[in-house]
């Protein structure tokens, strides 16, 4: 029985794909916590500009923000194939792996340090390793629940965009869905984050959050249109692994899941 499934080609490939999801996810909330200024990596003049009163602003992103976005190509990708059920599969099991690490993470902050190795790391500027990890790993609670709730949010808005869009325009425009539902999806997200995070948790004003929402938004946005080429990209070899029937097959099933 175990053979069969795992010559299965579609079960081998859905594998694949939450493998990739649930691993990009878990990997981008634990990079999230350092910010990086996008112009400067690009290596490009930074410069800095005003924003509904709000100055000094620059594209300054989270490092998470360079995996997410594959997060929801992964997402249109198994939504196409598998339909809505196998999304919010994923999307739970990615949040209980993200929520069962990040628990992880603070019970190892909490274990008592060797006193070695608190001063190993010295030479090389971290005076107290312990500090360092801590910070490393030990995430705002705010940041946690934002970013899960966001990323639950996110998912169901994306699939259910997804399937209407081609509800309308059936198996054309696979571009239209793809980019439609991701930046709406992206918009809910970067709110929903931000006013958990730095609203609820925080004392944010209302400027500061819709402006910095902006920012992250403007990014998200061109990154989802860039990436519209990669679904295609993808499906190509999808349908010569699965070929053509097998492939028809699925989509078709997954409108009607």
């Amino acid at each position: 029985m175990i053979a069969d499934i795992i010559k299965h080609k579609p079960t081998r490939l859905f594998v694949f794909f939450a493998c990739f999801f649930v691993a990009n996810a878990l990997i981008a909330e634990s990079i999230g916590g350092k910010i990086f200024v996008l112009e400067a990596w690009l290596g490009l003049p930074v410069h800095t500009f005003t924003l509904m009163g709000q100055s000094g602003l620059s594209f300054s992103l989270t490092c998470g923000v360079l995996l997410w976005p594959l997060e929801f190509v992964v997402t249109d990708i198994v939504n196409e194939y598998y339909g809505k059920k196998a999304v919010k599969v994923i999307s739970w099991v990615a949040v209980a792996l993200i929520s069962y690490a990040f628990l992880m993470f603070y019970i190892s902050i909490g274990t008592p340090p060797a006193d070695w190795w608190i001063a190993s790391k010295v030479d090389e500027g971290v005076p107290d390793f312990q500090n360092a990890f801590a910070a490393v790993f030990g995430q705002g609670m705010g940041i946690i629940i934002g970013s899960i709730t966001a990323f639950l949010v996110a998912q169901i808005v994306d699939v259910t965009v997804f399937h209407k869009i081609k509800q309308k325009t059936g198996e054309k425009h696979l571009w239209l869905r793809a980019t439609g539902s991701t930046v709406i999806s992206q918009l809910v997200d970067s709110f929903i984050v931000l006013y958990i995070a730095f609203k609820v948790f925080g004392n944010w004003t209302w400027p500061q959050l819709i402006t910095v929402m902006c920012v992250n938004y403007v990014y998200k946005f061109v990154v989802a249109v860039l990436l519209t080429p990669v679904i295609y990209w993808i499906e190509r070899p999808i349908e010569r692994y699965l070929g053509k029937e097998t492939a028809a097959q699925m989509k078709a099933s997954a409108m009607e899941k």
